[in-house]
């Protein structure tokens, strides 16, 4: 099947695709972005358990297949008596994974805030949520602009997971098992998710750069 008579019988199920990958990225990068900070904020506090669990956090979903978390979400948890949907489960394991590598990029950012800095906070009186409130965390997140922007493409390449269960309606990498199935679309039905994520990778780093321009701090 050519590209022409693809997109004339399918050209509507993939922009309902696209969609869906976009709203399945977007919720799991908010909650990417939340996490990341919590954890990091975990690891980098003076409570010696917390540092621990925020370590061990970062270290256990930063190594574990997407796959591999992706099946435990849908397979074992049910056996705990936690039964998601498979849309929550996408979700969930893309947030596990995101917020690790997250925690990593904050973790880079408050690294090139000076030491200075933070013993002047402290000689001033400031608690130690007051300096992550008021000097490490609006530092951080305006350091970790670009590697943030990666981290956003990255969340909504992994969103691609959906295609290892039913979705519906399916988002881009889960179309082509759709699509294949019902007809002989070929490379041609990859070609054309590829490039719904290409451009939409594409955008998201034109934005990040222009925002990384705009609260990049100069040093």
């Amino acid at each position: 099947m050519g590209f022409a008579e693809l997109w004339k019988t399918y050209g509507g199920d993939y922009l309902v695709a696209l969609l869906t990958t976009w709203q399945l990225t977007a919720i799991s990068f908010v909650f990417v972005m939340i996490l990341s900070v919590l954890v990091t904020v975990m690891r980098v506090c003076p409570i010696k358990p917390l540092r621990v669990v925020g370590d061990v956090y970062v270290q256990i979903f930063r190594n574990i297949p997407g796959v591999s978390l992706l099946i435990i979400c849908v397979y074992a948890l049910p056996f705990l008596k936690v039964l998601l949907d498979y849309r929550t489960c996408v979700i969930v394991t893309t947030i596990l994974l995101g917020s690790a590598f997250g925690s990593e990029n904050f973790m880079s950012g408050i690294n090139t805030i000076g030491v200075g800095q933070i013993e002047a906070a402290r000689s001033l009186g400031l608690t130690f949520t007051q300096i992550l409130r008021k000097i490490v965390i609006p530092q951080a997140l305006r350091s970790a602009v670009l590697p943030m922007t990666n981290l956003l493409i990255a969340v909504m390449l992994t969103t691609a997971l959906g295609s290892q269960v039913p979705l519906s309606p399916p988002e881009l990498t889960g179309l082509v098992s759709v699509i294949n199935t019902q007809v002989s679309g070929g490379i041609t039905t990859f070609f054309i998710s590829a490039l719904g994520y290409a451009l939409s990778a594409l955008a998201i780093g034109y934005v990040g750069n222009a925002i990384d321009k705009r609260v990049r701090i100069l040093r």
